[in-house]
């Protein structure tokens, strides 16, 4: 392993450029250990697509936000390691950083491990939703970690669409569709509903369904029509959800960043099929984690 790319955030908090010096100087001695390493650094604001490809190992430097802003650029392939810049267990203003298993005080020995290859891989499975225009075109947005967001652009509007999954039809209103993977549930899922309606959902989930299965939540649906059809409520699937809009204008966000916008009758189709993210962990596994 010899190509490494670091991503690094970058907003002018002394704490994030301390957190870049002390890994940039610990990648330097792994280089002279090794041999040499090509080591190139980008800020996530001016990195591009272009500069993951062929890539060993992408180092991730910041927070969740940090990693999920970019992670659509790497390859299923390609290792990546997130390193929480600013723990939350050191400040409480810093990063929770679920993702990031590794720190500055650890980087040395996770870093090894990673160019070693006897890491924990993680190969998470990663949401995406395929627009259908009434024009004929076709988009298929940038693959989700966490959760992907149907909604109005118009939030005070309600999101009207016809619901469907293989033969089974209805049409509803809510504030928006949400669906999210099994690690995603610490985001937007956990606010969307309460901790027993949660707590229920996740009662249906089996081991083995963990990695092609994801979450759907019909979100603030009236509860009325929560009965009648309850697969179009709240559900955990690997069946793809396919709705046709009726609002003049709708979007759908995966990740809470980039906005794919699409207009009336447009058709969106949203399955786990989006190539899977190979992220690496050091003491535990995502899955330990999330239940530990």
């Amino acid at each position: 392993m010899s190509d490494i790319l670091v991503v690094y955030k970058k907003n002018f908090e002394a704490v994030h450029d301390a957190s870049l010096g002390i890994i940039t100087e610990e990648l330097q001695r792994c280089s002279e250990e090794r041999g040499g390493l090509r080591i190139d650094i980008r800020a996530r604001e001016r990195v591009r697509r272009a500069d993951f490809i062929g890539r060993d190992l992408v180092i991730v430097l910041g927070g969740d936000g940090t990693l999920t802003s970019i992670s659509h650029n790497i390859d299923a392939d390609t290792p990546v390691m997130g390193v929480n810049s600013h723990p939350r267990d050191d400040d409480p203003e810093g990063s929770f950083g679920f993702y990031m298993d590794s720190n500055v005080e650890t980087f040395a020995n996770d870093v090894r491990q990673a160019l070693e290859g006897t890491a924990i891989v993680n190969d998470l499975p990663r949401l995406q939703a395929i627009i259908d225009s009434t024009s004929g075109n076709r988009f298929t947005t940038d693959p989700a970690m966490n959760d992907l967001l149907i909604a109005n652009t118009h939030q005070y509007a309600p999101s009207k669409y016809h619901l469907r999954r293989g033969t089974e039809k209805c049409e509803q209103q809510s504030s928006g569709l949400l669906f999210s993977t099994w690690l995603g549930q610490g985001a937007w899922l956990s606010h969307a509903v309460s901790k027993d309606e949660l707590k229920s959902l996740k009662s249906e989930v089996k081991p083995n369904e963990i990695d092609d299965h994801y979450f759907v939540v019909a979100r603030d649906l009236p509860h009325e029509h929560r009965a009648t059809m309850p697969w179009a409520w709240m559900d955990w699937t690997k069946d793809a959800t396919t709705i046709t809009s009726d609002m003049h204008r709708g979007y759908v966000v995966p990740d809470g960043w980039d906005e794919v916008h699409f207009n009336r009758g447009a058709t969106i189709t949203v399955n786990a099929n989006a190539p899977r993210l190979r992220l690496l962990t050091f003491r535990q596994s995502m899955n330990e984690k999330l239940t530990s």
